[in-house]
């Protein structure tokens, strides 16, 4: 039995809280994971998890071999890579997510670029608005949108995301312009909801120091960021959508900003990933690599020079909650 391939599979299995995930993130049959795992409790002479029909449970000495397997494997790795990184540069599979409008206008253009300075890591990237566990589905980083909650993931700021208001002059030539927010109630809105709960985005404002929200009604509402923006070029109602994808939109004069004073603080978007991938040099490098093309783009930074923040908690060692989106 291959002890360290043990290690790793049994680590990923507790990780993913499956035999499938755990054998899809390492390309292994499902056969030879459950090999190893009975393998492997056998050369210890212990048992290392509880199977049910609904999920799996460490026991206690299966969690105190999970802790072990862990700092062994981080140090393995990171020994390695103070070798190989040295001569060869990083290499091997990342596997990245990714919020959709994000990556197709941020980090798509550049990916070529990652590609030329790294050629021997291949990245796997995951575009959509899905809400990933990252520990489950064997995601190794992922960029996230919103306030700092929790310590379960390692943070890291790449850029602000801000809301910006904003109406099409077709729309309001047709159903005038509203001059304070509550003369919102008498317009419509292109709504966000999330996929996951089917909850709508709450407009938001800050008006004397206070987030303000306001439930608008509703002339559509989508779940997909670029969808949302082409709606409201098409007049169909008011949104807030993000500043990277319609600022461009209001200098071109497509769109209409209405509030400018009372944009709501921005909110950070963030490179997050598991606590033992922060050694990875892999990860590493494209977190970097991200830092650098978010701290370039246009898309993200115009326009939001000196602008305080909201209220969020130390980027470092924290996750993010995906609602503001």
């Amino acid at each position: 039995m291959d002890r360290l391939q043990a290690m790793q599979v049994f680590t990923r299995v507790v990780e993913t809280n499956s035999f499938s995930r755990a054998a899809d993130t390492l390309n292994l049959p499902r056969p030879t994971v459950s090999t190893v795992i009975q393998s492997l409790e056998a050369h210890l002479g212990v048992r290392l998890l509880q199977r049910t029909t609904r999920r799996l449970n460490l026991t206690p000495d299966g969690a105190a071999y999970y802790e072990r397997c862990v700092r062994i494997l981080s140090d393995i790795e990171e020994t390695e890579a103070a070798f190989s990184h040295a001569t060869t540069g990083p290499r091997g599979k990342l596997r990245v997510d990714m919020p959709g409008a994000l990556g197709r206008m941020i980090v798509m253009p550049r990916i070529h670029e990652f590609h030329a300075r790294f050629p021997q890591v291949d990245v796997m990237i995951g575009i959509g608005d899905r809400n990933v566990d990252l520990v489950q589905d064997g995601i190794d980083l992922a960029i996230r949108i919103g306030t700092l909650s929790d310590s379960s993931l390692v943070a890291r700021r790449l850029g602000l995301y801000q809301r910006l208001t904003v109406a099409s002059p077709m729309y309001l030539e047709r159903h005038g312009r509203p001059e304070t927010i509550d003369d919102l109630h008498d317009h419509v809105a292109v709504n966000y909801f999330f996929s996951r709960t089917g909850r709508l985005m709450d407009f938001a404002f800050w008006i004397d120091g206070h987030r303000v929200e306001l439930k608008m009604r509703s002339a559509l509402a989508v779940n997909d960021a670029e969808a949302h923006i082409a709606a409201v070029l098409n007049g169909i109602g008011i949104a807030q959508s993000g500043h990277f994808m319609s600022y461009g939109h209001v200098e071109a004069g497509r769109l209409v900003e209405l509030f400018p004073e009372h944009r709501h603080r921005p909110v950070p978007i963030s490179a997050v990933y598991p606590h033992n991938r922060h050694l990875s040099p892999t990860v590493r490098v494209f977190v970097d690599w991200m830092a650098e093309i978010f701290e370039q783009s246009p898309l993200i930074n115009y326009g939001l020079s000196d602008v305080p923040t909201a209220p969020a908690r130390d980027a470092a060692g924290d996750t993010v909650a995906q609602e503001d989106v």
